[in-house]
């Protein structure tokens, strides 16, 4: 009877187990593919599960597992997963080890440079290393990205680390571009690529020809990007006298090949060059170039979706992305780029009489791809190397799972997510398809660490939804990233789509906007009905050296045609936030850092997903951190026409701004206050006073405050005294008055300690083409006339510094001879 009972017992469980299949890079493909006979890929024992299907073998009831041991799996060529390879069935890592799915090939041969190099910089030669460009039969091969020893290398750049210089200007007409002249001839390049930072986005361009003439260089560039390029209105190159104009780089000539880290491929010698960082020994680094775009493809039909697909502890990596080499890249935003765009002459489309361009957008290549899919999950995975977008959830994927995964080192987005615009759909358009099998919709994003995402198109996301519906995105670890954290929405309209109940909860936001600003750790676009964003922790926007508005950075940001979002519970460090042209039905509620502790604590990853927060990629220290501070709006009126004082505060009420912080001299009226968005508040002065001059100071270029001092303790309430004056014209000393205040604090100590014996609460001085603002914060009650000889008391050396600077500062328009800083007076 027992031995019956054992029996039946064995039995049973057989009819429960699943099928099992196994691969091993000392595998062979015409194996059997058992643990002791494994596969050498995945590509054959994917084609055995199939066929097991086929064939309805019985031990296949209950779904294929395929085990995939440890090592480095090269691809050459994606593994297609299509609607026969329904299961249940699982791609999952031998426990214990990390298989890795590479799209890229091993560089090898490489030797010293021995004799001169033409064109290479004379501080490289002698330091660089060369091999063969790497071929595939006849085929050289072309690639972007190069890895060395699992950490990217540098594409030979004109300008070092993240330094850029600035254009001087753009012709739309003739679609070209003055730059400074560069330092290097290249005049006769061939592949030279321009890089251009442009409001929320970058644009890649092939440049066709450059002539110098004088101090400055003319740059045309190739079809189909330079007419796109200037053709386009958002987002355009950026043109200002106050903030500067865009920056830029240019990339791919041997004469950059400056620095450590740096590679360069000949394609026309087929020669590959690199200069090796310290450590690396080039007779065993690992050196690899990507060769595809796109590693696994999941795809069914409408009628047909693929189902039941499972990966577990799968490492993708080294994956390519060749657009911006064939055809340049001008994006719209989170990396779509423009296949067509334009200004409409006059404004109005019949679904929009307002809308006053039109644009239509294709999607970025992605290393895994899924479309027209249900009950697909990716579980305790890897993405790393990747060129452009790691994980695609693009149309018709339903009930499907990213829970759990590591996404570091991606060239664009991380994670993308439902229809943004069918390269045939206007992007301005609201997506609601005839046939609801396109609506991708109850998709998880969980409990992700997605760390150093778009570090090649900076204007790619962390996470990016487009029209989806009834799905999350939760418990998410996003950091270091040059623009936006989570952005949910596409379509710029009030109308319905598809796009509803969707909940944005729980996600931990840190360290973003590193380059690019209109940036937000959560952003949002157009109508999604039932949708919640709550209990997120959003911290530490990074101040980006050449965004076109420097205040233009918001933890929470919906914008236009946001409707019907609840907007709750989310812990930031201030109210920074934007809502720009929204629809109606949105709630805000308790948003900010009176927001309970506990919600941070509770943000990020869960507790059964911390361990992957070892991976996460270092604070980036070369970029400070921003603090909200007050911006100065100056108001320059005609001679004695300063504006009503009492519209402008009502302007200023309308705005949400503080009306006590307002100061005047003659015909100038200033703002010294905290301010949303202080683009947006120009433009509502200019509105209400039309023929004002209006001016805005962005963040101070200097600031003391008592963290510098021996007690730091701050009164509990401050006066803010503001002067003005003039830096003198000559371009030399403004750079010298510049540098004074950037080491001021190292090599003249003695300044701030007169400030600390003054009881100087804060000092701002903010800047403006020529013209200063200084703010100096003392005590409340307290007498600037009392305070501020105590600066020089017993310090001889502020009288040193003050003479010296006397030699960079005059006085504004308006002011008497030898008059300096004036006083502006409080309104």
């Amino acid at each position: 009877m027992m031995r019956f009972f054992l029996l039946l017992f064995l039995f049973t469980i057989n009819l429960t187990a699943d099928a099992q299949l196994y691969v091993a890079v000392s595998g062979n493909d015409r194996a059997s593919g058992t643990k002791e006979a494994p596969f050498a890929t995945v590509h054959a024992a994917l084609r055995k599960a199939r066929e097991m299907r086929r064939l309805k073998d019985s031990s296949i009831a209950n779904g294929i597992r395929i085990f995939v041991g440890g090592g480095r799996y090269q691809f050459s060529e994606p593994l297609f997963v299509r609607l026969e390879d329904s299961g249940p069935t699982t791609f999952e890592a031998v426990p214990g080890e990390k298989p890795v799915f590479s799209g890229g090939m091993a560089i090898k041969g490489w030797k010293k440079v021995t004799g001169a190099v033409k064109h290479l910089p004379k501080n490289a030669q002698g330091k660089i290393w060369v091999t063969d460009e790497p071929a595939i039969g006849d085929e050289v091969l072309n690639f972007r990205q190069l890895w060395v020893n699992d950490k990217k290398a540098v594409r030979a750049r004109d300008k070092n680390a993240d330094t850029m210089d600035r254009i001087l200007s753009w012709n739309k007409t003739t679609e070209q571009c003055w730059i400074p002249k560069p330092s290097a001839d290249i005049s006769s390049v061939e592949g030279l690529e321009f890089f251009i930072h442009q409001w929320w986005a970058i644009a890649i361009l092939r440049v066709k020809s450059v002539v110098v003439k004088g101090d400055s260089a003319l740059l045309s560039f190739h079809q189909p990007e330079s007419r796109i390029q200037s053709e386009h209105p958002w987002p355009a190159p950026w043109i200002s006298t106050e903030t500067g104009n865009s920056a830029f780089y240019l990339t791919n000539a041997i004469q950059f090949l400056d620095s450590p880290g740096e590679w360069y491929l000949d394609k026309k010698a087929r020669k590959l060059y690199y200069w090796p960082r310290s450590g690396e020994n080039m007779n065993t680094a690992s050196i690899i170039a990507p060769v595809l775009e796109t590693l696994v493809r999941i795809e069914g039909t409408a009628d047909r979706p693929v189902s039941n697909i499972n990966f577990k502890g799968i490492s993708f990596q080294h994956t390519t992305w060749l657009r911006p080499s064939e055809q340049g890249h001008v994006p719209l935003q989170a990396g779509m780029y423009l296949l067509d765009a334009y200004k409409l002459r006059p404004a109005g489309t019949p679904e929009k009489a307002s809308l006053e361009n039109q644009a239509w957008v294709g999607r970025p290549a992605a290393a895994v791809n899924v479309q027209w899919a249900r009950n697909i999950s990716f579980e305790g995975c890897g993405f790393e190397n990747k060129a452009s977008t790691a994980l695609d959830f693009g149309k018709g994927v339903k009930d499907s799972r990213i829970v759990g995964n590591v996404f570091r080192d991606i060239g664009g987005t991380a994670v993308l997510a439902g229809v943004f615009s069918d390269e045939a759909m206007e992007a301005h358009l609201p997506f609601n398809p005839n046939d609801e099998r396109e609506v991708s919709e109850r998709l998880e994003i969980a409990n992700n660490l997605i760390t150093d995402a778009a570090n090649e198109d900076w204007g790619c996301v962390g996470i990016g939804a487009g029209f989806i519906r009834n799905s999350q995105i939760h418990h998410n670890d996003i950091s270091e990233l040059p623009y936006t954290g989570i952005s949910v929405g596409w379509g710029w309209t009030k109308a319905e789509s598809i796009m509803r109940n969707n909940t944005i909860s729980a996600n931990r936001i840190v360290r973003y906007g590193r380059q690019m600003y209109d940036v937000a750790g959560i952003y949002t676009l157009s109508a999604q009905p039932g949708s919640a964003i709550t209990g997120n922790y959003i911290d530490s926007v990074y101040k980006a050296p050449y965004a076109h508005l420097p205040s233009h950075w918001f933890y929470l940001y919906t914008d236009e045609g946001t409707s019907g979002v609840t907007v709750q519970n989310n812990w930031t460090p201030s109210e920074k936030f934007l809502q720009n042209a929204n629809g109606p039905n949105n709630k805000w509620q308790n948003n900010g850092p009176s927001v309970a502790d506990s919600i941070k604590r509770k943000a990020g990853l869960s507790e059964k997903y911390q361990h992957l927060l070892k991976d996460r990629a270092p604070y980036n220290k070369a970029y400070a951190i921003n603090r909200e501070q007050p911006v100065v709006i100056e108001l320059i009126a005609a001679a004695n026409a300063n504006p009503d004082a009492s519209k402008l505060k009502a302007v200023l009420r309308e705005a949400g701004v503080k009306t006590d912080g307002l100061y005047q001299w003659q015909n100038h009226t200033v703002l010294f206050e905290k301010v949303q968005d202080a683009s947006v508040l120009r433009g509502k002065l200019e509105k209400a006073f039309p023929g004002v001059q209006i001016k805005v100071y962005y963040d101070p270029f200097y600031e003391f405050n008592r963290s510098y001092c021996a007690d730091t303790a701050t009164a509990r309430e401050w006066d803010h005294i503001l002067l003005t004056a003039n830096l003198v014209a000559d371009p030399k000393l403004q750079k010298e008055y510049m540098e004074y205040h950037a080491t001021q604090f190292e090599k003249w100590p003695e300044v701030s300690k007169g400030f600390c014996n003054a009881s100087f609460q804060r000092l701002l001085i903010y800047r403006s083409g020529r013209q200063l603002v200084l703010v100096i914060s003392i005590p409340k009650g307290e007498s600037l006339d009392r305070l501020n000889p105590k600066t020089t008391e017993n310090n001889p050396r502020v009288d040193q510094w003050n003479a010296i600077m006397k030699n960079y500062q005059q006085g504004i328009e308006g002011t008497k001879p030898g008059e300096t800083w004036i006083f502006l007076r409080k309104l």
